[in-house]
């Protein structure tokens, strides 16, 4: 039995995508409402999460953050069998994480956190992105369920916190690339194109292409021999802004990034290549 506590848009869709499979399902969420929608496809909620946990051999999580990871693990301690293994879903801290995975194993209580890069329809389908560290003795039992419930289950070492810091800048780099679209939109807007029109840009420009191109010249801060200076890609980001502002409209990220661009040009580097901003998370 597999008891499964947080069923929103993303825990629905494990749950029933491991009732289709033939797993006999407990649920509990803090909205009791919630998990008891869950009954119509043959899951069981509780109102308590001990109870949920009772005869678990897993326990997974889905919830909001490292508070209320903790709140209902505490709660649902008293129904833990000795050899049940906690999975958890939820996106939450680095340092948090450690913490609770120490905490866990001191208690003796096999604790795996395993984040995922998937929405509420890929938790149905059973496809996206797993990720999960820690100890290969924990992970190695259960691994084919994971990959069972993503479709691709990415195992990145014994350290316990590595899988919350791996998710944690996947969903960083989503938020820049997601806010550089509204700011490409909000310039269109400023220089009278229409939306519909500015998006047809990338049937032709990926720029996707260029990420492994870019981070290994980051990383091999070979910023000598530039394929765009510094100084010429500040001239373009006034140059946005400008435009911009006669439209008396705001960019919201732009001028962070011009002014990052400031300080690595007074630092000398306005004809190094413009990834030479990175240099500082680059240096020990």
């Amino acid at each position: 039995m597999i008891a499964f506590f947080g069923t929103g848009m993303l825990g629905s869709g494990f749950v029933r995508a491991l009732i289709k499979r033939g797993e006999v399902v407990a649920v509990w969420n803090r909205t009791p409402a919630r998990a008891a929608a869950l009954e119509v496809y043959g899951a069981k909620a509780f109102e308590d999460p001990a109870e949920a946990a009772r005869g678990a051999a897993r326990v997974h999580l889905s919830v909001s953050d490292d508070d209320a990871v903790d709140a209902i693990l505490e709660r649902a301690r008293p129904g833990f069998s000795p050899d049940v293994v906690i999975v958890d879903h939820t996106t939450t801290s680095a340092s948090g994480t450690a913490v609770r995975a120490a905490r866990w194993k001191e208690r003796k209580i096999a604790f795996v956190h395993a984040p995922v890069f998937m929405g509420p329809q890929n938790a149905l389908e059973s496809t996206g992105l797993m990720l999960a560290s820690g100890d290969p003795a924990l992970i190695d039992p259960i691994a084919p369920a994971l990959e069972l419930m993503t479709g691709k289950l990415l195992r990145l070492g014994a350290r316990t916190d590595a899988a919350a810091a791996f998710k944690l800048m996947g969903n960083c780099f989503l938020m820049f690339l997601t806010t550089g679209l509204a700011e490409m939109l909000m310039l269109a807007k400023a220089t009278g194109i229409a939306p519909e029109e500015a998006v047809k840009l990338f049937e032709a420009f990926n720029p996707g292409t260029t990420i492994t191109a870019r981070a290994k010249r980051m990383l091999d801060g070979n910023w000598s021999e530039p394929s765009w200076e510094l100084a010429m890609a500040r001239k373009d980001a006034r140059l946005m802004l400008e435009e911009a502002a006669r439209a008396n409209l705001a960019l919201s990220v732009l001028p962070a990034i011009a002014a990052r661009m400031d300080q690595v040009i007074a630092d000398g580097h306005g004809k190094s290549d413009w990834t030479v901003i990175a240099k500082d998370a680059l240096t020990k």
